[in-house]
C-alpha cells in the first residue's frame, strides 16, 4: 500500500511564547533567539521527516520556522494556516485578564462570547475544519509522495481532532515548538473515510527522549 505522508510541525518559540501572552494571528511577531537556537539544537539532535514542498502559515514565525527546518525546500503559503486571532486578548495574559468579565465569559465553555475584534471559535473551527484533508487532496493529486506543515498549535489540534487517528479531544494533540505528528493517508482513506493515521511523533524519537 502506497502512503501519503504529511508531517505537521508547531512553529519555533516567541517570546510571547515564553512570557505566556495570547499570540494569534493579529501578532505577527518573530522567532526569539532561544526559540531559533531550539530549532536548531533539535535539528541537530533528530532527523526531522524528509519534505518535497512545505506547507506554511503566513505568520512570520512560522515562515522562520521552515527556514531553518527545511532551507531550500519549497514552501506553500496558505491563509487558513493561520493562528486563531484573538483580538483584544492579543499579547495578554491570563493574569492581566483575570479581572475581565468579558474574558471569564471566553473561557466558559458553554459561552458563545467573543472578544471584540476577534475570530469566533466557531470560524476557527470552519476555517480548519477541512484543512487538513485539503492538503492531502493536494499532494494526492500533484503526486507529491511527502510534505511537511508548519503552523500553530491551535490549528494542529483542532485539524487532527476532527480528521486523525487515533480519534482524540483537541487537547490531547497539544505538542511542543518544533515538534508534531507525521500522518499517513492513501487514496482509500481520503476518498471514503476522509481521516489520516497519526503514526508518529515528529521529529522520530522525539517525544522518548523528551520522557526519558
Amino acid at each position: 500500500m502506497k502512503y501519503t505522508k504529511l508531517h505537521l510541525l508547531r512553529h519555533g518559540l516567541t517570546q510571547g511564547n515564553l512570557e505566556r501572552r495570547y499570540i494569534g494571528s493579529g501578532s505577527d511577531v518573530p522567532l526569539c533567539a532561544q526559540g531559533a537556537a531550539q530549532l536548531e539544537e533539535l535539528k541537530a539532535r533528530f532527523a526531522y521527516p524528509a519534505a518535497e514542498v512545505v506547507f506554511v502559515s503566513p505568520l512570520l514565525r512560522a515562515r522562520q520556522t521552515a527556514d531553518i527546518l527545511y532551507p531550500g525546500v519549497r514552501t506553500i503559503a496558505l491563509e487558513d494556516l493561520r493562528e486563531m486571532h484573538f483580538g483584544v486578548f492579543e499579547g495578554r495574559t491570563a493574569k492581566e485578564l483575570a479581572a475581565d468579565p468579558a474574558f471569564a465569559a471566553w473561557l466558559d465553555p458553554a459561552s458563545e462570547a467573543v472578544p471584540k475584534g476577534a475570530e469566533s471559535r466557531a470560524a476557527f473551527a470552519r476555517r480548519t475544519d477541512a484543512l487538513l484533508m485539503k492538503l492531502f487532496e493536494f499532494m494526492l493529486r500533484s503526486h507529491i509522495g511527502e510534505a511537511a506543515c508548519i503552523t500553530h498549535g491551535g490549528v494542529i489540534m483542532n485539524m487532527l481532532a476532527r480528521h486523525a487517528l487515533p480519534q482524540r479531544p483537541p487537547e490531547q494533540w497539544m505538542t511542543d515548538p518544533g515538534a508534531g505528528y507525521s500522518l499517513r493517508c492513501d487514496a482509500q482513506m481520503w476518498m471514503r473515510d476522509q481521516l489520516a493515521e497519526a503514526y508518529d511523533v515528529a521529529p522520530a524519537g522525539y517525544l522518548d527522549d523528551a520522557e526519558g
